[in-house]
């Protein structure tokens, strides 16, 4: 059956050391004194019993519902036993299942609820094994040894030379570790069955009288798993009844859940909200809850109860330090949120002291409401993007990774491959008339449940606080520590079912060791997290809210881990709560809602048609930019003395946004907005401005230093004017404004690393990333001599792609952040009449390849073309342009991006080059786009228009674009990286125009 060059010991030896190579090193050494494992003593009396023949009743494979032990033959029917390669494959599997079924039956537990366990396992050692068994099938096939006409007929051969005691014992002692994976399956499977079957007969008279309204249930006829494997194999279970009632199960103890009710009724007691719990059976060590059932909202109003209530638990969770609340742990009863799952309150920030961890905006999301993994959530996968968000996670909020699947299933050629996971029909959101809700839409009923919560809790703190009060109530209760992702276990153990894993320990030690290299912070966590990886579940960890130690699923307590206990760090908070921390989570509840994906626009449509039509003063403008500064300063979060940085909205890959703290980024990090911040205190001679932009730059010598020590992750930054070209030209900027020598030797270092960059040829170098914005960066910066050598290679570079666009090998977007319009600008910037560069930008023009509606932006749309052929010398209708920009209205997004501020750029580029008329053109704009400002706000870029502080998008773009309007000849363009101008921070102003 196996490969006949298999080394392995004879039967009598194996009898004795066949399983040593399954074992640990500090396993086998006690071993040595000891009898076999129980796992290997499982695996010997499993493949020692007598076969038995197939039961009047039973699957062939011996492994389904029936046979002698149940009356009826439903059960098989169900799940088409005989049909199924996973069946065939159970069938070679089938000592262990047999050793199952006679642990079960000694204990007392035969019949159907026993046959569905059977199954359940049946396919989980399947799972397990399918790898090993399939390699096994590819080397049979390929060696001659199988019969058939068919393929399919020959992979039955295979599963059929596998059957029996000694075929299967000589398989496992080629994988001993695939035995101790197996066996200890089964040994865990059966052991946590009878647990949960005895707890439920001990405390069946009190579920009657508790969670079952006095009425009799009824037999149990089903066994549901639910969740994750821990401790043993043991996890949640749906238990259903013969009258149809439902009952779930949690192996783990039910204190805190208990004491979150009571906080939830303080809440009831307090608003009118009537926020539902979940009913509790609490025992030692386990409990049980009622099943609460995904119902539709009756109306519309149902549809906001849901949303304002799910706002005031956001607020519960927020201050009680809540986490992992994603879509499987909630569940929309109609009109009422319910939580099912709440072991990770009181959950401790267990992080490194990283350069990111200094971040204060980083640790401020941290300890936010974003924390609480109820607000859209979004994960990036190998297959999309997802949101697995207790408030937005759907029907596919797994399929983003990958799981293994097996293509020619049944046959002789069957093999692995992967695909995205399997949709998952969440129970999460709120549905009405057939349809489930999007959260989005919902907005203001979220903030102002959120508010309802927040602000009752903060006035009545001293019933939170005090000694005997409600969190003093919570401080011995268990609750679930969270090192990792539990999607990193998962994975570990799927890919440790490899069969180059499963021949010997050490092949599997190699590969879930790679948890030391994970995170150094973590290493006192790693033994235990291995023990448990080992025994085939995911790893578990608690604490106590009082209390600083960890501990493992073994019961081993781990000292002294945490920084501060949970329940302290609460308190903290609850002490803190007030206006300027409620306006901060607000503001995140409302970024997150905007991250929902939706299809994404790099074009404005809407406008403001009525806004005034007065030329407007220099120094109103500057007022109206001032005021934008001064919120972007009330929304910074800093230390005293130390680093200051922001939280924003950034695009992550052109299709999706997230809430995160700033980076160095030029376009939507902290150098942009920096760059607004200096160059308004330069204008209005306020040196809170250049103070705080001083402060907001300061992580940038050792984000260079550690990109310097990264080549990888440098090269992903690139060249361009979302990288290093970026933020090279920010640092050039920002040396005269604040009149900072310092800031010339960031420069320096910033463009040394540029030079060691290396330019990937699959990569399109466009203005956005890549070398068109490199170039034109470079061309800005002046008095260094690595400026001069970057920008030649970076136009050398674009007039390559150029000459293969012509010859169609290279297709790019439209427009000038990522199309050829970008490097046309570039270029001709950087030509002469007659030579190469400024002939490749001339033929740049006419590569964009135009998709969808362009709109009048920057980006992609008619003021980024209009600059390109200008600058490119290609004969163009700038008196239609000008015309255009002198009559259509305001666009509502005033954004730099692709909103009315960067519209206006190739006008300000005119009135610089006394076209005529656009002088007249620009200050009538300007008193436009002052008037919109003044009735509806600085609108930015983002989706629905969410207050950000960046550039590209956000609020300093705005308040840049304001000042360029104003002062053109001062404030040189962002955009098309002009070289500096002007004043420095800490002269007098000078007067304005």
């Amino acid at each position: 059956m196996l490969d006949s060059a298999t080394t392995r010991p004879t039967r009598t030896d194996r009898r004795k050391t066949w399983w040593s190579a399954g074992l640990r090193p500090h396993e086998l050494s006690h071993a040595l004194t000891q009898s076999a494992p129980a796992w290997a003593e499982y695996v010997e009396r499993s493949t020692s019993l007598p076969p038995s023949a197939p039961a009047a009743g039973r699957d062939p494979a011996g492994t389904g519902a029936g046979g002698g032990h149940t009356s009826g033959g439903a059960a098989t029917a169900a799940v088409g036993f005989g049909t199924d390669w996973r069946q065939a494959l159970m069938r070679c599997l089938k000592p262990l299942l047999d050793s199952a079924r006679q642990d079960l039956a000694v204990a007392g537990h035969s019949g159907v609820l026993a046959e569905a366990f059977l199954q359940r396992l049946g396919l989980r050692l399947v799972k397990l094994a399918a790898r090993t068994l399939v390699l096994e099938l590819a080397r049979a096939r390929d060696r001659g040894d199988l019969t058939g006409d068919t393929s399919a007929a020959r992979f039955l051969d295979f599963t059929h030379r596998l059957v029996g005691g000694s075929e299967l014992a000589d398989f496992l002692a080629t994988y001993p570790v695939l035995a101790r994976v197996l066996g200890e399956s089964c040994r865990q499977g059966v052991e946590g069955h009878l647990e949960l079957l005895a707890r439920l007969a001990e405390d069946r008279g009190s579920l009657v009288t508790g969670l079952f309204d006095g009425r009799d249930p009824g037999a149990l006829i089903a066994i549901e798993p639910a969740g994750d494997a821990h401790q043993g194999g043991r996890c949640a279970a749906i238990l259903t009844f013969a009258n149809g009632q439902r009952l779930v199960y949690k192996p783990r103890p039910l204190a805190l859940h208990q004491h979150f009710n009571g906080f939830v009724d303080w809440l009831n007691a307090r608003t009118a909200l009537g926020i539902r719990t979940v009913r509790l059976l609490p025992r030692d060590g386990y409990g049980w809850l009622e099943f609460v059932v995904h119902e539709p909202c009756a109306d519309l109003a149902g549809v906001r109860r849901f949303y304002h209530r799910q706002g005031a638990l956001l607020a519960l969770l927020y201050v009680l330090d809540g986490t992992d609340m994603h879509f499987e742990n909630l569940i929309a009863a109609g009109d009422q949120p319910v939580l099912v799952d709440v072991e990770t309150l009181f959950h401790p920030s267990q992080v490194a002291v990283t350069a990111l961890t200094r971040d204060p905006a980083y640790r401020a999301l941290l300890e936010s409401v974003y924390r609480t993994a109820l607000l859209p959530l979004l994960v990036l996968g190998e297959n999309g993007v997802t949101d697995i968000s207790g408030l937005g996670g759907d029907a596919g909020a797994l399929a983003s990774r990958s799981v293994v699947d097996w293509a020619d299933a049944g046959l002789d050629s069957m093999h692995l491959v992967r695909r995205p996971d399997s949709t998952h029909r969440a129970a999460n959101r709120p549905s009405l008339d057939g349809s489930l809700i999007e959260p989005r839409e919902h907005e203001t009923a979220v903030l102002t449940g959120f508010r309802t919560a927040y602000e009752a809790i903060a006035r009545h703190r001293d019933e939170f606080l005090r000694p005997d009060g409600l969190l003093a109530q919570c401080a011995a209760d268990q609750i679930r520590f969270v090192p990792r992702p539990t999607s990193l276990y998962t994975g570990l153990l799927d890919e440790s079912t490899h069969p180059d894993v499963l021949r010997d320990a050490a092949g599997r030690s190699q590969l879930l060791d790679l948890l030391w290299d994970a995170d150094e912070s973590l290493h006192a966590f790693v033994p235990y997290e291995l023990s448990d990886l080992w025994a085939g579940d995911v790893p578990l960890f608690t604490a106590r809210p009082d209390s600083r130690d960890i501990w493992a699923s073994d019961g081993t307590r781990i000292a002294d881990v945490l920084a501060v206990d949970g329940l302290a760090a609460v308190r903290a908070k609850v002490a803190n709560l007030g206006d300027i921390d409620q306006h901060r989570q607000a503001w995140l509840i409302s970024a997150s809602l905007a991250t929902r994906p939706e299809p994404i626009m790099h074009a404005s449509t809407a406008v403001r048609p009525h806004v005034g039509t007065t030329e407007a003063d220099p120094e109103q403008i500057l007022a109206a930019a001032a005021d934008i500064a001064d919120e972007i300063m009330a929304q910074v979060v800093s230390e005293r003395g130390g680093a200051a940085n922001w939280l924003g909205l950034e695009l992550l890959d052109d299709h999706h946004w997230a809430v995160r703290q700033m980076g160095a980024g030029l376009s939507n990090g902290y150098t942009g907005t920096a760059l607004f911040l200096a160059q308004v205190g330069v204008l209005t001679g306020a040196q809170k401005y250049c103070d705080l932009a001083r402060d907001a730059i300061r992580p940038v010598p050792q984000l260079l230093a550690a990109l310097a020590e990264d080549p990888e992750s440098a090269n992903l930054v690139g060249p361009g004017f979302h990288g290093l070209g970026g933020i090279s030209y920010g640092l050039d900027r920002l040396s005269t404004l604040l009149d900072d020598p310092d800031l010339t030797n960031w420069l320096a270092a910033a463009l040394e690393l540029s030079e060691r960059l290396v330019q990937d040829p699959t990569e399109f170098p466009s203005y956005a990333e890549g070398a068109a914005g490199g170039l034109a960066a470079m061309q800005a910066v002046q008095g260094f001599p690595a400026a001069g050598r970057l920008a030649e290679r970076y136009a050398d570079h674009l007039v390559t792609t150029v000459e293969s666009g012509l010859h169609g090998r290279v297709a790019a977007d439209h427009g000038f952040a990522r199309g050829f319009q970008g490097i046309a600008w570039s270029l001709g910037q950087y030509g002469v009449p007659g030579d190469r560069y400024l002939d490749a930008a001339r033929a740049a023009t006419d590569l964009d390849r135009r998709n969808g509606p362009a709109g009048h932006g920057w980006c992609r749309g008619d003021a980024g073309t209009a600059l390109a052929r200008a600058s490119a010398g290609v004969p163009a209708d700038l008196d239609a342009y000008l015309r255009a920009a002198t009559e259509r209205p305001v666009l509502a997004d005033l954004s730099l991006c692709h909103g009315e501020l960067g519209a206006v750029e190739p006008l300000l580029w005119l009135a610089a080059r006394e076209y005529p008329a656009a002088e007249a053109a620009r200050r009538r704009r300007a008193g436009l786009v002052l008037a919109a400002v003044e009735q509806y706000g600085p609108r930015c870029g983002t989706p629905n228009a969410v207050p950000s502080p960046g550039l590209l998008t956000g609020l300093a773009g705005i308040g840049y674009g304001l000042l360029r309007l104003a002062f053109p000849e001062r404030v040189p363009s962002v955009l098309l990286l002009q070289p500096t101008a002007g004043s420095r921070c800490g002269t007098a102003p000078e007067p304005t125009v």
